[in-house]
């Protein structure tokens, strides 16, 4: 579909060349974007401004903008770029993962309704369904998304949205998407994935029939540790109406600012998630062969539990792995203590490569037993693989894993 440009120009010549689809490293470049109109600055300007003047009474919003809550044009030229990413109808991009997260269960969710979700999800979508939404009356599942059957069974009347992430956080538990997104269609419940982990570069939930996918910008998209920031793509315009209404309504637009530094941390996304995976394959076969290393779980690795449906709906196994060290908890402590390059803190996505522990960081919020439950134990340990040198990743989880 035709792209309406910052000056309202129709700009899809990102999408076509000589009659066939542009290339996705093509299309994170120059999708959503087209020179400045006045002075043909080629980078997106920062359009730092709340207020824009109208014309007239009569030709109030004739060119676009009228208040940066409800919209601003360095902000839509993100959005269209990643709806053209994820070959999506339209995104809208939010100050956080959690507000695009925010976002989606509001447009699909009121009072009464029930919700199904995967059982293994960031600790942030855990706290915000059972200690914030589960207040205003809405019911939530946690379910096996990995196995259509209990999703099939968890369907309630009332059942109006399955909300799904996979790669899961941080087990990497995969869900079929193509399998649940049957299902809900069947039943006229919205399925939404969090694509955050695979990126629309290896994986796009809503060609395999999803109708909304969900990310946390904040990772991939900027890659260097410098926003927050969160992406709703949608499938229909009813969606799109939607969440438009709740982005504003709320109050969760991004800020200029931070989309613009997201539109050039956007442009070598590929680049990077391609290295970093392939790092992710050398790191992970390393520690499995390592003495000291319990378990590994990496979708590259042949004994993955899901490595099947892992080639079958993505194009990349992603930069994120976890693995468990003999001695448990101690073991693990002295290990994050003592890596000097892997960067002890709590994100991924990241140029640097970013070791977590999930029960005292990113999922401190779930209860002990909801957490053993599911599979996040006390000695897992989470590693963003960034785009050091291979050898100097290896090295230093070698030393590191020498002094237990």
């Amino acid at each position: 579909m035709p792209v309406v440009g910052l000056s309202g120009i129709i700009a899809d010549s990102f999408l076509q060349t000589q009659g066939k689809p542009m290339g996705f490293t093509t299309k994170q470049i120059h999708a959503g974007v087209t020179p400045d109109p006045v002075t043909g600055a080629i980078l997106t300007p920062i359009y730092q401004s709340t207020t824009f003047v109208q014309d007239s009474v009569d030709q109030y919003l004739s060119k676009g903008y009228s208040y940066s809550r409800s919209g601003n044009p360095t902000v839509k030229a993100l959005e269209l770029k990643i709806a053209a990413l994820e070959n999506g109808l339209s995104c809208t991009c939010y100050s956080t993962g959690m507000a695009a997260e925010q976002v989606v269960f509001q447009a699909a969710l009121s009072a009464g309704d029930h919700a199904i979700v995967s059982d293994v999800a960031y600790g942030g979508t855990y706290r915000l369904a059972t200690k914030i939404y589960s207040r205003f009356g809405v019911d939530f599942s946690f379910v096996d998304t990995a196995n259509p059957e209990a999703v099939r069974a968890a369907i309630r009347p009332n059942t109006k949205l399955i909300f799904t992430e996979t790669p899961a956080n941080p087990t990497l538990k995969l869900t079929p998407i193509a399998a649940i997104s049957e299902i809900a269609r069947k039943h006229g419940i919205l399925h939404a994935v969090d694509n955050t982990f695979l990126t629309p570069y290896f994986q796009r939930p809503l060609e395999l029939g999803a109708n909304i996918s969900v990310h946390s910008t904040t990772k991939y998209f900027d890659g260097h540790n410098a926003t927050t920031g969160g992406a709703v793509i949608v499938d229909s315009k009813e969606l799109e109406e939607k969440v438009r209404f709740h982005q504003n309504a709320t109050g969760v637009i991004m800020s200029p600012f931070v989309a613009w530094l997201t539109l050039q941390g956007t442009k070598t996304l590929s680049l990077r998630i391609e290295r970093q995976s392939e790092n992710a394959q050398v790191v992970a076969e390393f520690l499995e062969k390592h003495p000291k290393v319990q378990q590994v779980r990496y979708p590259g690795l042949k004994n993955f539990p899901q490595h099947a449906l892992a080639k079958e709906q993505a194009s990349g196994f992603g930069a994120m792995l976890w693995f468990e060290v003999k001695g448990g908890v101690k073991a693990g402590k002295k290990l994050m203590d003592s890596v000097k390059l892997c960067t002890l803190a709590e994100n991924l996505g990241s140029v640097e490569t970013l070791i977590t522990h999930p029960v005292t960081m990113t999922h401190a919020v779930m209860a002990p037993a909801e957490r053993e439950r599911v599979g996040i134990t006390d000695g897992l340990v989470r590693l963003s693989v960034g785009l050091e040198d291979v050898e100097d990743l290896v090295d230093d989880l070698r030393e590191a894993l020498d002094k237990l």
